[in-house]
């Protein structure tokens, strides 16, 4: 019946990837939003809101929400820009870096798994196919 409706076949994709990331992250307390985010700031330090919200493909309001969270969990601190005062940079704490390599172990891992379920070369296509149509729309 939906074997042709991108709508239903996406987020039925989503539901499960959903799944799996909930699961890999979930040993270091984070979601995988957060696990994103505090990558973004241990990889970026003194990013922005602005990029990070750029990078992520989310809005602002949605990121500052995960700031927001990171900060009172003690990962992330907010300092504030000298030369702007709106301007606000994103700096990871110590407890932030002390799962760094365990954050990036948890993504390889799922890159890992990934390939071996879907296969490298399509799970490579499936990305690069992915990528584009967001893109296009």
């Amino acid at each position: 019946m939906f074997e042709k409706c991108i709508y239903f076949n996406t987020n039925a994709l989503a539901r499960r990837i959903n799944k799996i990331w909930d699961d890999a992250f979930k040993p270091l307390g984070l979601s995988p939003a957060h696990a994103y985010v505090l990558r973004i700031a241990l990889d970026q330090p003194g990013v922005s809101m602005k990029q990070m919200a750029a990078e992520l493909e989310l809005a602002p309001s949605t990121v500052t929400r995960f700031v927001n969270s990171l900060i009172s969990s003690g990962f992330l601190e907010r300092v504030s820009d000298n030369n702007d005062k709106r301007g606000m940079h994103i700096f990871p704490t110590q407890k932030s870096k002390k799962i760094h390599k365990k954050l990036e172990a948890t993504g390889q891992q799922l890159y890992t798994d990934m390939n071996e379920i879907i296969g490298k070369k399509p799970f490579s296509q499936l990305v690069t196919d992915m990528k584009k149509t967001r893109k296009r729309l």
